[in-house]
């Protein structure tokens, strides 16, 4: 190998440790026999959740997973691999890969990284029937609406009963 051809996958290698690091969630499958058409469906899915989807060989990937700590996730990097990368939402790439799964038996969850920490196949599927940060955001709002709510409604009743006591 010459040494540009080194070079260039050295500096991939970087990339990918790098994002491996920064991201909150980074889930590894194996797309082998899915059609042009569901990858792009995929990729057009992950992408409205913020999440993007890299090819990456798995030499590539068993060094950048070396140099970034993740050590226990090289077991995953065999066949044709793609990894789902979020910065944001570490529930979503597990979700909608999960829930793609579902359609697709081609494609198929190995593992991943998720918050820092190695995730097996388990874990992955774990997160997958999680609420999404939306989710338990509107959750978390109809909770803090109820008590306004009742007050709201305990002085209406007493206001309408005080106009039937006038009355």
């Amino acid at each position: 190998m010459s040494k540009e051809t080194i070079a260039v996958k050295a500096q991939e290698v970087e990339e990918v440790a790098e994002q491996l690091k920064n991201s909150v969630s980074a889930i590894v499958v194996d797309y082998r026999g899915l059609t042009v058409e569901q990858v792009t469906d995929l990729r057009k899915q992950l992408r409205e959740a913020g999440v993007k989807m890299r090819v990456i060989k798995n030499k590539i990937m068993v060094r950048a997973a070396d140099k970034a700590g993740f050590e226990d996730l090289k077991p995953v990097f065999a066949g044709p691999t793609a990894v789902a990368f979020s910065e944001e939402d570490p529930v979503a790439p597990a979700k909608i890969l999960a829930n793609f799964a579902k359609t697709a038996d081609a494609l198929q969850l190995k593992g991943g990284v998720i918050e820092g920490k190695v995730a097996d196949l388990e874990t992955v599927q774990e997160y997958a029937t999680m609420p999404s940060r939306e989710e338990l955001l509107a959750t978390i709002a109809n909770l803090l609406q109820a008590p306004v709510r009742n007050v709201a409604y305990a002085v209406k009743a007493v206001a309408e009963k005080g106009d039937e006591d006038a009355a």
